[in-house]
């Protein structure tokens, strides 16, 4: 993990993250204060609705501690690793109040797929056009 999110990560959070899956096959990685009003809001989702217990059982029933060391190392559980097909190169992507870590190979992909549909700034200025580039 590069020296600026170490540090940081370290001042906010002391190390402590939770590691989850995200429905795009890549692992989603929070500071632990992040991601607890998260984890309220899915928690309070009506237990009746089925996609609504299918999203708690997805994103909360993965959700795991996790501790960075001193020199930015996170140790990725199995279960997590194997939903994400992590092997033996990974990319951490910077998301914001979140990180997102993906498979080399996979993130390849995705990019290229983002290419091939021509996402470019022009498609996002409608729904975004708040924002500056």
């Amino acid at each position: 993990m590069p020296a600026k999110y170490r540090d940081e990560i370290m001042d906010c959070c002391d190390g402590n993250l939770i590691m989850t899956v995200d429905f795009d096959l890549c692992l989603l990685l929070y500071p632990i204060e992040e991601w607890l009003p998260i984890e309220k809001n899915i928690a309070a989702l009506p237990s009746l609705d089925k996609k609504a217990r299918a999203l708690k059982r997805f994103l909360i029933g993965y959700a795991t501690d996790v501790t960075m060391d001193k020199n930015g190392r996170l140790l990725v559980p199995p279960p997590l690793r194997e939903f994400a097909k992590l092997d033996k190169q990974t990319v951490l992507i910077g998301q914001g109040s979140k990180f997102e870590i993906w498979d080399l190979e996979l993130w390849q992909k995705n990019t290229e797929v983002c290419i091939e549909e021509k996402i470019n700034k022009d498609d996002l200025i409608g729904d975004l056009g708040t924002l500056s580039f």
